[in-house]
């Protein structure tokens, strides 16, 4: 199992599994899932090295830095802390 720190909030979530409906389920508003309208975009403060790599919708929506899409983001193991 992975960790998900959202704004304060402590989830559990399956390994390299994207993080959709665990944000949602947070309150984190997803409006396509496809990476094209950049409404889930999220913060990451800490645990960037245990997500996923950046998706070509991110860059395309210039994500960069600390600054991922939530329907694009894969925790692929141990601790993600970030905000929304």
């Amino acid at each position: 199992m992975a960790k998900i720190i959202l704004n304060d909030n402590e989830m559990s979530v399956e390994e390299n599994t994207k993080i959709v409906d665990t944000l949602e389920e947070a309150g984190v508003p997803i409006g396509c899932s496809n990476g094209v309208c950049g409404t889930c975009e999220v913060e990451i403060i800490d645990g960037m090295n245990n997500l996923n790599e950046m998706t070509e919708e991110e860059e395309d929506l210039g994500m960069e830095g600390n600054k991922r899409l939530g329907c694009q983001c894969e925790v692929t193991g141990g601790t993600v802390t970030m905000e929304y």
